[in-house]
């Protein structure tokens, strides 16, 4: 392949500078080399530092880090003696919980390389997830056993360490747990087995001293799947040194953070890749207390938790912020002491940000961006400085991001392209698929890039915007229409709770824009007033011709990102049998 084919940017084209350097705040630096510390050593630092400070706090429980150190120094010395070695990939199926955080740790200071599982897996899917990964060792909540057990005899499964909810409540809770569970008809009878073992008998008999398993920071430490919403699921490899650097450049972004003094309301999903960096491992980086919501659909927990634990930080997606916004009882509730709040995994619409704020008494929620093959963040507007609203920001200390268009070459200013990024967090690959590594990742003037698949622009001040997947593009009569930008107006509607726009075949214009909307609660708007709305805002071929309402929330994903091609799916679905 040429160097100047569409695949590959002219070298001589790329930027020579860093027109965001300009903007970075005081405090953040131009030059980044993250540190060769493995993800273990962060939480052993941690312990060492903070021996007595409060790491998890769980429905009334805490565990101070001496503590968390501990256990996962337990659970490590459980798998070592089971088995378990160096390379072994260990699939984590857990909610937020002091388990998972004991889990993932223990998993990697044993040598091995941990499978964030989804919870909300079927078992189909699971059964691909674990034999894919070739993991012999699952960790999962009582709950979830019945859907291993429908593949239980279908993949290659050496031990299961199953625990609950009750295993991290404090007395009288963890006995009142699970009667509760019985009289509602929601508890799990695990059966016997030989290779069926309790979490909290291997944690009770192992002492805290795990042989050593040396680990280097290049050393593969987690298999993130993605891709499941655009085709089969793949596992992202990302080394220690990607999720270390990644929580790294988050900490000097946030210049105003405070070591040991912080705490983080963790509602977004740990086994999602933003979760597990920004909610865990950066709490873990700077000895903050982690106040753990297992279910962040539960929005009065999230509202009650933020309240009685006085959090500083909170990290989520613009959905858990959009729910905040129009719950009935968020007036009830004192947010305000929140004061930095990134928002990841999907766009930030203006009209949530500019709500939320509102009701935390000026929180500064900034949209970020990333991706999981990039653990995840790239991208992140300044938590204090020059903010532009709809952008993702500037590109973090260590990163470099070009634009490029379909030709391979550079792009004006301002042109839309695909986003390449470069840093110390891009993913080692895609785990045995190296053709898609290779479509993936380029090798180019000694950086490895990544490409996006997003369709981008970059300011003359180096802020880029994210115009919508190159996926997503909706063709209508030759225009390219950018979803985003419908959703932008469709949100902004005052009787709109949520909203996306898709593409459906139309035999003159191509494609057409359809909308899928959901009304707030009592409120009411017709297919004309809404195509109406649109048009006073938009270029008539991007405004959407059809609108379909929904009864119920739009689908999700688990970190609660719209499955805009699951409605596009059943979009079509309905236009062809109508």
């Amino acid at each position: 392949m040429s160097p100047t084919s569409p695949d590959h940017p002219r070298s001589t084209d790329l930027q020579p500078t860093h027109p965001w350097l300009r903007h970075y705040e005081d405090g953040v630096p131009h030059d980044f080399t993250p540190s060769d510390l493995t993800l273990p050593q962060l939480l052993e630092r941690a312990a060492q530092t903070y021996p007595d400070r409060v790491a998890l706090g769980f429905l009334g429980a805490k565990t101070t880090y001496r503590e968390l150190w501990q256990d996962a120094q337990k659970l490590a010395m459980a798998l070592q003696k089971m088995g378990v070695e160096p390379g072994d990939r260990v699939s984590i199926m857990l909610p937020n919980c002091p388990q998972f955080v004991t889990a993932f740790y223990g998993t990697l200071l044993v040598g091995a390389v941990a499978v964030n599982t989804s919870p909300l897996y079927v078992a189909d899917e699971l059964e691909y997830q674990l034999g894919d990964s070739g993991s012999e060792t699952l960790i999962l909540l009582d709950t979830f056993y019945p859907r291993y057990a429908e593949i239980a005899g279908r993949v290659p499964m050496k031990r299961v360490i199953v625990t609950g909810i009750q295993d991290a409540l404090p007395f009288p809770k963890n006995v009142l747990y699970p009667l509760k569970a019985r009289r509602e008809g929601k508890w799990v009878n695990v059966p016997d087995g030989a290779n069926v073992l309790e979490y909290t008998d291997l944690l009770k008999f192992q002492p805290p001293t795990p042989a050593p398993a040396p680990r280097q920071p290049d050393d593969l430490a987690l298999l993130q799947y993605t891709g499941g919403t655009t085709g089969t699921p793949k596992g992202a490899m990302l080394s220690h040194r990607n999720l270390v650097a990644n929580a790294e450049q988050g900490r000097v972004w946030m210049t105003d953070l405070k070591d040991g003094q912080e705490v983080t309301l963790a509602a977004i999903p740990f086994f999602h890749v933003y979760g597990m960096t920004v909610g865990m491992n950066l709490s873990v980086l700077i000895g903050a207390t982690m106040v753990l919501v297992p279910n962040a659909r539960d929005i009065g927990m999230v509202l009650s938790q933020i309240e009685a634990s006085k959090a500083t930080l909170f990290p989520g997606v613009p959905t858990l912020y959009n729910a905040i916004n129009n719950h009935p009882d968020t007036p009830k509730h004192d947010l305000t002491s929140i004061r930095a709040c990134i928002s990841g995994s999907a766009p930030l619409l203006l009209e949530t940000a500019r709500k939320f704020r509102e009701i935390t008494g000026g929180a500064n929620l900034v949209e970020g961006y990333g991706l999981t093959e990039a653990s995840p963040t790239t991208h992140t507007n300044p938590i204090f400085g020059e903010q532009h609203e709809g952008s993702i920001g500037l590109p973090m200390p260590g990163v470099d991001a070009i634009i490029v268009g379909e030709d391979g070459e550079i792009v004006a200013t301002g042109e839309v392209g695909e986003l390449w990024v470069a840093g110390p967090n891009i993913m080692l690959g895609y785990w045995e698929r190296p053709e898609e590594t290779a479509a993936t990742l380029r090798e180019l003037r000694g950086k490895t890039w990544l490409l996006t698949g997003d369709m981008a622009t970059v300011d003359e001040d180096g802020y880029f915007r994210i115009v919508d997947r190159k996926k997503d593009l909706i063709i209508a009569g030759g225009h390219n229409v950018y979803p985003r930008e419908v959703d932008e107006v469709l949100n902004a509607h005052p009787a709109v709770l949520e909203a996306a726009a898709v593409g459906l075949p139309d035999e003159y214009r191509g494609e057409t824009v359809h909308a899928v909307v959901l009304l707030k609660p009592g409120a009411s708007a017709t297919e004309a007033e809404i195509i109406a709305f649109c048009r006073q805002h938009l270029s008539s071929y991007k405004a959407p011709r059809s609108v379909e309402f929904r009864d119920e929330e739009l689908p999700k994903t688990a970190a609660m990102k719209i499955l805009r091609r699951q409605l596009a799916s059943e979009a079509r679905e309905k236009q062809q049998s109508a």
